[in-house]
């Protein structure tokens, strides 16, 4: 386990402007930043076609729609990094924001225990899809998916089909309708929430191992690692997250009905895999799903402040899906190449001439 402390970039080939020339130092740059310029380039063109769209209200609207799907995002990519996918991003708010209203309204819990006891909840929920992805060693995609659609069931079965309303505390309510210098509050959740998971997966050994899970599990449990545990603890951290969004769609609807939930889960997949294309190409990172997101709702915002129809948006996250998915696919191989690359330079040891060694030729003597 010692060595878990090396860098997560340790295998990353290094290009420099010096040594490798301005076209494969640019090209780097490219790759990992271009989504990145991507988003500036969009938001000056529709800033130029539209005047109204350079506004603080287009800002605000933006952050305050897009700050849960940017949390589901970052709550997918955390099993994502252990090589694992989760669909309950999508099929666990169904639940989580209907019993965040029921536990208040109907069985009389004050909302920081309703808060409190969703988040209990859904990190169980969390250990019991870990424990069937890592135990009973069934595909995460089709763990998740079964278990995400009996949640669904349990949503409706629980709701009885038909809309929770009630008198919530105001206090409640500001979970999500609260500005800080004009700022929705959903914007400094979802920075918080990527800062910490940044920290943790880029810069602490508990991160390098969950990245040294999702390259290579054989590998990762000959050195050591826990595997089991890794992807248990992914599970579970990325359901909390989820029942926190969960939380705040119940803050900002004020009802809870089955209905809203699904509508979630492909563009918070599609967040990640796009993260996946920059920042760190060929491998989830949190800034990259930031990134990805911003790039969904600028581009969405656009079109609709142009006058798309109400079908632009989810065509707009399956092209886009469709094509993270191609480019996620293309940076992994490019990045797998890299990384051979690195290690036969690295295994091969430099020849350097021995002067002090003695040649011999037919005739000498030692």
């Amino acid at each position: 386990m010692s060595k878990t402390s090396v860098k997560s970039t340790a295998l990353e080939q290094r290009v420099s402007l010096s040594e490798h020339g301005a076209a494969a130092w640019s090209m780097q740059i490219v790759t990992r930043y271009g989504l990145l310029l991507l988003c500036v380039l969009l938001t000056i063109l529709f800033s130029l076609l539209s005047p109204s769209f350079a506004s603080m209200l287009t800002l605000q609207a933006i952050l305050a729609s897009k700050a849960k799907i940017a949390l589901l995002a970052l709550a997918a990519t955390i099993p994502m990094i252990v090589g694992k996918i989760d669909l309950n991003v999508g099929f666990g708010i169904v639940l989580w924001h209907i019993l965040a209203i029921t536990l208040q309204v109907e069985y009389g819990f004050s909302w920081q225990m309703a808060v409190l006891t969703v988040l209990a909840i859904s990190a169980v929920y969390g250990l019991l899809n870990g424990i069937l992805v890592a135990l009973a060693d069934i595909d995460s995609f089709v763990a998740t998916l079964g278990s995400g659609t009996v949640l669904y069931a349990v949503a409706l079965w629980h709701s009885g089909g038909r809309q929770i309303v009630g008198d919530l505390p105001d206090a409640f309510i500001a979970l999500h309708h609260t500005e800080i210098f004009g700022i929705p509050i959903g914007a400094f959740y979802v920075l918080a929430v990527a800062i910490i998971l940044w920290l943790i997966t880029e810069h602490t050994p508990l991160g390098r191992c969950m990245y040294a899970v999702g390259g290579n599990p054989a590998a990762a449990r000959l050195n050591g690692i826990a595997v089991n545990k890794f992807t248990i603890g992914a599970f579970i951290a990325s359901s909390v997250l989820t029942g926190f969004s969960g939380v705040l769609i119940a803050a900002e609807q004020g009802v809870g009905q089955a209905s809203v939930g699904m509508d979630y889960l492909l563009p918070a997949l599609v967040g990640a895999f796009l993260g996946s294309t920059t920042i760190r190409p060929g491998r989830v990172n949190v800034w990259g799903t930031v990134v990805g997101i911003a790039i969904l709702a600028i581009g969405i915002a656009g079109i609709q402040q142009f006058g798309g129809d109400f079908w632009v948006e989810p065509l707009f996250n399956g092209a886009t899906l469709l094509l993270s998915i191609t480019l996620a696919g293309y940076a992994q191989r490019r990045r797998m190449l890299n990384q051979k690359a690195v290690v036969r330079s690295q295994s091969t040891p430099a020849s350097t001439p021995d002067n002090n060694q003695n040649t011999i030729t037919p005739g000498s003597t030692l």
